[in-house]
């Protein structure tokens, strides 16, 4: 899969993450869902953040990636009948990771295009994400990433994955909508 970005969250260097480093690093693979009808695109919208971003999430031990893809996708959005499911790209990052076990997380994003069932079922969202407000819905995807990018100018209350969110949203603008 293509890597479109490795990107380091401003509180992490390349230097923390050097061989020399003593900080702990941690390694997640999260598998994301691209579903696209027209203009339209199919997204999480979480209230606490006043985000949009793709559906998707961590990659369980023992599962590939294709599986965490179709469990996420059910999950988060009640997406039935995914199929036809193809690679795009991967995006790569380094942050602050909030757990006791390491002190930078290197997260890697695989993202794939597919398409799902006309209906959504119901979703299965952690507590979290229930009390983070998250729900899917369908957006233009310009309107999502004209939404981001006002959050990215204007809110203090931002998530970390934003800037990747809107960053894989204007490449799939680019590279899968047809004007």
């Amino acid at each position: 899969m293509r890597l479109l970005k490795t990107a380091f969250h401003p509180d992490v260097s390349p230097a923390d993450i050097s061989p020399t480093s003593e900080l702990k690093l941690v390694e997640r693979h999260a598998a994301r869902g691209i579903v696209i009808k027209g203009d339209n695109i199919l997204l999480l919208y979480t209230q606490r953040y006043h985000d949009y971003s793709l559906p998707g999430g961590g990659i369980d031990e023992g599962e590939d990636e294709i599986a965490g893809l179709i469990r996420e996708l059910s999950e988060e959005t009640g997406a039935q009948g995914v199929r036809n499911v193809k690679a795009f790209a991967r995006y790569d990052e380094y942050r602050p990771w909030y757990k006791a076990d390491a002190d930078i997380i290197y997260m890697i994003s695989h993202c794939y295009v597919c398409e799902i069932d006309e209906v959504l079922g119901n979703t299965a969202y952690e507590s979290h994400e229930v009390s983070n407000g998250m729900k899917p819905l369908w957006i233009n995807i310009y309107e999502a990433i004209a939404h981001n990018e006002a959050v990215i100018a204007n809110s203090n209350k931002k998530g970390l994955s934003i800037v990747r969110e809107t960053f894989m949203l204007k490449v799939i603008a680019e590279e899968l909508v047809a004007d």
